[in-house]
């Protein structure tokens, strides 16, 4: 039998909120965090709406305890990670084997366009230092030692699946005995170079995004940091409020059909989520909501939405995009989602899919359109479907 890994604590900032009560409301009150670019510097400031934190840098590293001179993703990190141990309440932490894993995609990118954009108009200008935090371990690194964390220290970057990859790989660590304690989720804020690239793409929505809608445009980019503390059973004894769930199943499979591009039959959509039941030992009846990844494309709907149909057939539970509050936000969107799934078992909560307005015609189940609560919620499933078709899925369940 497979040794439990628990659920002890976890931290969240996004556009709908800067803590888990800030986000807790913003969903009750379907509350969406996107608008007009305040912070991020484009052309496109008046033609594509973004979710956006809602605090500046300085703000940011006054809260976090660090520099703003630092890039956005490291801040936003530290933020939520020490609200995730915050919320954990473990004592003596350095007396555990305990470990950090975190994802993001674009690592110090925002400061490295700083730098070039003085750069490229004179070669002798711009500031170094600036490219110091440029790749996405350094961000890891930084937020690690805010944390005190020593002991195991590691960068996921798998695309938008980033976040969810690094939660099951904690697991793992904890299920092999390697360590006692892993802090686990991602980071990415945005950059010219991440609203250009899928800009170019045609895959961003000049209006609010609308998942799983028959009349869907696109995406809009998000960002924000989601963590949560695994810890192994022995560790969870010693705890003084006893952790709401575990993390009972994960599965990561990968369709191989095209660099962006999810597979029209859902394959690696499938393939997730039936691994992910198979480790849990549950069955598809016992999912009591999913939270789709969802992220108002074309592409990415219609596969997820074919490989719900396939595994989910005669029996759709709740599910709903929290993307349509949160954007999407790449490598943070996996542990932002885990958060909102473990607060789902905990409140019972269902969360509404913003916007919805048509259903799809190929699919035979609707996402939920409005927000409930005090229903039992005993297993969600959240899904994390990636560029390169690097797909993840977690199964998170009551205790």
């Amino acid at each position: 039998m497979r040794s439990p890994v628990f659920i002890a604590g976890a931290g969240i900032i996004s556009a709908i909120g800067n803590d888990i009560a800030g986000n807790l409301a913003a969903l009750e009150s379907e509350a969406a965090g996107m608008g007009e670019m305040q912070f991020l510097r484009s052309v496109h400031r008046h033609k594509l709406p973004v979710a956006e934190v809602k605090m500046n840098n300085a703000a940011l590293a006054e809260r976090a305890g660090m520099s703003a001179d630092i890039g956005r993703a490291a801040l936003l990190s530290a933020v939520a990670a020490k609200e995730a141990l915050r919320n954990a309440a473990i004592d003596n932490l350095s007396t555990w084997r305990t470990g950090f894993i975190s994802a993001n995609t674009i690592g110090g990118m925002d400061k490295t366009e700083d730098f070039f954009k003085d750069f490229l108009h004179h070669p002798h200008q711009g500031r170094l230092r600036n490219l110091v935090h440029h790749e996405c371990g350094a961000v890891t690194e930084l937020v690690a030692d805010q944390l005190g964390i020593k002991n195991y220290i590691s960068t996921i970057s798998t695309a938008c699946s980033s976040s969810a990859n690094a939660i099951f790989f904690a697991a793992r660590l904890i299920r092999q005995g390697m360590l006692d304690i892993v802090v686990a989720g991602g980071t990415d804020a945005l950059t010219r170079f991440t609203l250009n690239g899928f800009n170019t793409l045609m895959i961003v929505d000049q209006q609010f995004c609308q998942p799983f809608d028959e009349n869907r445009r696109g995406l809009n980019l998000g960002e924000g940091a989601g963590y949560i503390v695994l810890v192994s059973e022995k560790v969870a004894r010693t705890l003084l409020h006893q952790p709401v769930c575990t993390l009972s199943g994960y599965c990561n499979a990968n369709d191989a059909y095209h660099q962006t591009a999810s597979s029209p039959d859902g394959t690696g959509s499938y393939l997730a989520m039936k691994g992910a039941l198979e480790q849990s030992g549950l069955r598809p009846g016992d999912i009591d909501y999913i939270n789709l990844h969802g992220t108002g494309t074309n592409n990415n709907d219609i596969a997820e939405g074919t490989a719900i149909k396939m595994l989910f057939e005669g029996y759709y539970p709740p599910m709903s995009s929290t993307k349509s509050f949160t954007g999407h936000t790449l490598g943070a969107s996996g542990g932002i989602e885990a958060v909102f799934a473990m607060l789902s078992i905990q409140h019972g909560l269902i969360y509404p899919n913003l916007r919805l307005e048509t259903p799809m015609k190929e699919l035979p189940f609707m996402p939920e359109k409005q927000f409930r609560k005090g229903v039992p919620v005993r297993h969600v499933l959240s899904n994390s479907f990636g560029f390169g078709g690097n797909c993840s899925s977690l199964i998170f369940s009551k205790i």
